[in-house]
Formats: C-alpha cells, structure tokens, sequence
C-alpha cells in the first residue's frame, strides 16, 4: 500500500473514528517508549509482524522519531540474517522500564508468547498489542487496539501513519515555539531601549499593552507579540516625517 493508497483508506475511515483511535494508540507508543532502539514488536512463531515493522522503520526515520524506530524481536532468527534480523527472543527477557513490547497478532496469541509477554511486563516493560480480539493478550496489555470492521493489514498502515504524523506535528510546534521566541527577544531588546531612551509608564518601562480606553484590543498568542512589537518599535522610533 502506497502513500495515496493510505490517504484514500484514511479518508474513507475519517467518520469511522479509526484515525482517532489509531493516532492515540500511536501517540500513547510514543509516550511509553523512552529508549532509543526500546520498541520491541514481536508476533507469533508463525506470524511475524514484517510488515509493520518495516513501515514502522521508514515513518519513524522520515518523521525524525528515534524512540519508535522498531527491533523486530523473532522466535527463530537464522544465524547467517543480518544482524538486524537476527534478534531473538533473548531480547525480550532484557526487556527493562522505559521500553515498549508492542505485540502485533491477527490469530490467538499461544501460550509461550503469553509467558514472555507477561514476564516482560513483570520486568517493568510497558505492554502493546494489536490483535482482533484476544482476552488473554489484552489483559496483559497495558493499551491494546483490537481490529474490527477494517482488514488487520489496513490497520497496521493506519498506525505506522499516525507515527509519521507524530513528526509533523512536532516540527509545527516546533516552528510556533521558534517564532514565539524570537517575538519574545525583539520584544526585550526593544523594551530595554525604550527604558533608556526613558519611555514608558510609571515604571520607565513599557507594557506592552494599549493605553486604557484605547480602540485596541489586546490580542493573546503570536498575534498579539507582533501587535506589541509594532507598537513598540512605533514609540522607540518616534514620529515619522
């Protein structure tokens, strides 16, 4: 499935409440993960979950999430796979706090991934799971998102592109925060210059704020520090000719 394919499903999905779930899920991934290379995602020894993890891999990379980038953790790697492939079950029982095993199944999980499942969690990792409804899993899981009413393939993409949305929003914050600042110098730079020039209200200083009974209104948010540094640099300035 290619990127407009995700865009068509995710459209088609958007009364579902389906893009809601699965970003919460996502985000919740994010928020449990604190380790770089601590999300562990595993399936069954018949079932491995190649695909998420692949998809996994290349939202995390693009979106500049290193915490989700994913460890494919097998019940049987081949000795001679690369190395990224060949980790083993082993993983799991060092499994500690501040990692994540994200359980990825569309058949009943058997007991031996119950076992490791549970000791993880017993060790301090956080739990979870993807399946199409299975109790035993989901009452280990600390968060579990139970397939229904899409195929178990769509909601695997659904969720590898709520992680790449995590990034975009990140470099929006990002991009409000670095200009929030950067109003926030100018508006410093030029208070402290109409303090010299000897500017200002009682206090020498200027508010930043109309004058009382005035037509303006203070306006909060990037909006209203650009009002305040116009009028700023309006006082600083003077009269123009």
């Amino acid at each position: 499935m290619d990127a407009n394919q995700v865009a068509t499903l995710r459209a088609l999905l958007a009364p579902t409440g389906w893009l809601e779930r699965t970003r919460a899920f996502a985000q919740g991934l994010r928020s449990a993960t604190r380790l770089r290379g601590g999300l562990l995602v595993v399936g069954t020894p018949t079932e491995e979950p190649w695909h998420l993890t692949a998809h996994l891999d290349e939202e995390s990379r693009l979106a500049g999430i290193p915490e989700l980038m994913p460890t494919l953790v097998r019940w049987n790697p081949p000795p001679e796979a690369p190395a990224h492939l060949r980790v083993g079950l082993a993983r799991l029982e060092a499994a500690r706090r501040g990692e994540t095993l994200f359980v990825v199944t569309p058949s009943t999980a058997p007991v031996p991934l119950l076992e490791r499942v549970s000791d993880a969690r017993r060790i301090g990792a956080t739990i979870f799971a993807l399946d199409q409804g299975d109790p035993e899993l989901d009452s280990l899981a600390h968060e579990a998102l139970t397939v229904e009413n899409v195929s178990f393939g769509a909601a695997q993409h659904l969720i590898t592109s709520a992680c790449g949305d995590l990034g975009e929003m990140d470099r929006a914050e990002a991009r409000e925060f670095s200009i929030a600042r950067e109003y926030g110098l100018a508006t410093r730079r030029l208070t402290a210059a109409a303090r010299e020039r000897g500017l200002g209200g009682n206090d020498g200083g200027y508010s930043g704020y109309p004058p009382a009974g005035g037509n303006n209104r203070y306006r909060t948010g990037v909006r209203g520090l650009r009002d305040r540094v116009a009028r700023l640099l309006d006082t600083v300035s003077g009269p123009t000719a």
